[in-house]
This record gives C-alpha cells, sequence and structure tokens, in this order.
C-alpha cells in the first residue's frame, strides 16, 4: 500500500524506472492518467511511459520544460503551456476519448484549453507502463537524458474519462472510482535507483 508514499528517482541523470502491471482486458477507446510530480529538473523528462510492440509513445506524459506538458496518444502529440512550477508538487490529469478525439489536460485540479488529437485511434492492451524513463522499444530504449529525477505519487490509470467532479477529486485524494492502476493497490516492480519513501508533506 503506497498511500501518503512517493517514489523518489535519486539519480541525474538515471538509468531507473518503475514498472507497472495493470489489468486491462482491452485495448482503449477512452484513458484518464493522473500523477503527482516534484522536482527541480528543467530539462526535458518523462512522467508515463505506455507502449505497446506496435508503437512506443501509445500514451506518454511527457514534459519537455518547465512551462510545457505533452500528451501522447498513439505517436502524435498535443502541448499544454502551463505556469512555471513554483518549487511545489504538480498534480496532472491528462484524459482522452476516441469518438471525438478530444484531450483534456488538468493541472493542479483546473482544466486547460481541450485540444484533438487521435480521434477514431485505439491504444493497444499489451503493454510496458514505466515510471521515470520514455521508452523508444517496447520496454526499453530509454535516453537517460528524458529520464525522471525527483519524486512521483498518486499514479492512476482509467479505462475511461474522468468527470470533472472526479478530476477535483483526483487532486484533492478524494474517493475515486475503481482503475485499472491505482495507487492504493499499485502492482510495481523497481528498476534501479528509486527508493520508496513517505511523503514529506501533504
Amino acid at each position: 500500500d503506497l498511500y501518503r508514499k512517493v517514489f523518489v528517482f535519486r539519480k541525474d541523470p538515471s538509468d531507473a524506472y518503475v514498472l507497472l502491471r495493470a489489468k486491462l482486458e482491452q485495448p482503449l477507446q477512452n484513458f484518464t492518467v493522473c500523477l503527482r510530480s516534484y522536482t527541480d529538473l528543467t530539462r526535458p523528462h518523462s512522467l508515463f511511459s505506455y507502449a505497446t510492440k506496435a508503437q512506443d509513445n501509445d500514451i506518454l506524459l511527457f514534459k519537455p520544460k518547465p512551462s510545457e506538458y505533452r500528451l501522447y496518444v498513439g505517436g502524435k502529440f498535443v502541448t499544454f503551456r502551463v505556469p512555471e512550477g513554483h518549487g511545489d508538487w504538480e498534480h496532472v490529469c491528462a484524459s482522452w476519448e476516441s469518438a471525438t478525439g478530444i484531450a483534456e489536460f488538468w493541472l493542479n485540479g483546473k482544466p486547460w484549453p481541450r485540444k484533438g488529437l487521435q480521434r477514431g485511434y485505439t491504444v493497444g492492451a499489451e503493454a510496458a507502463i514505466l515510471l521515470g524513463q520514455e521508452q523508444d522499444t517496447f520496454g526499453g530504449g530509454f535516453d537517460v537524458y528524458n529520464s525522471f529525477s525527483g519524486e512521483l505519487a498518486d499514479v492512476y490509470l482509467w479505462d475511461a474519462g474522468l468527470s470533472p467532479d472526479k478530476m477535483r477529486a483526483a487532486y484533492q485524494s478524494l474517493r475515486l472510482p475503481p482503475a485499472v492502476l491505482a495507487w492504493k493497490n499499485l502492482s510495481y516492480e523497481v528498476k534501479g535507483d528509486v527508493v520508496v519513501k513517505p511523503r514529506l508533506r501533504e
């Protein structure tokens, strides 16, 4: 149980990552991914990487610089420009639905303008899901200069879009619907220099 705990990625740059196991029965027409990160990195870094054998960036949450997030679906991406962080935890949720090709991005409980991406696409079900590295091949092909260094917590993946109320609940760490990846009962394997520690602040 990772309640009130975090993954600390100690090194920069780093070859470490955390492998996540999801219970996915079928390909994704919709998804929402949420997580909290705390870092002083200014270089590009990967937050959540979901690769299939057909597409290494089937889902990718990536931060190329402090003022920008990118959401990739099926190898294509949209950019969300954000204020630079003030040395604090950042909570992000990104969701996508195939039918409309609409991507939503929420930062610290607030929605950004929606964007369009990959209408009609389907995300594959057999995936290698990683925190801390960006996959260029299925389960590998890392570039250490895209690695994450810092603290990650509250990682969730749903096979559905979340309502605005649930997006805000994720930010506030309130009760959430059942997820294919849930922080409270996360099935994970640490590879390399990552330490599980209690959260230092609320």
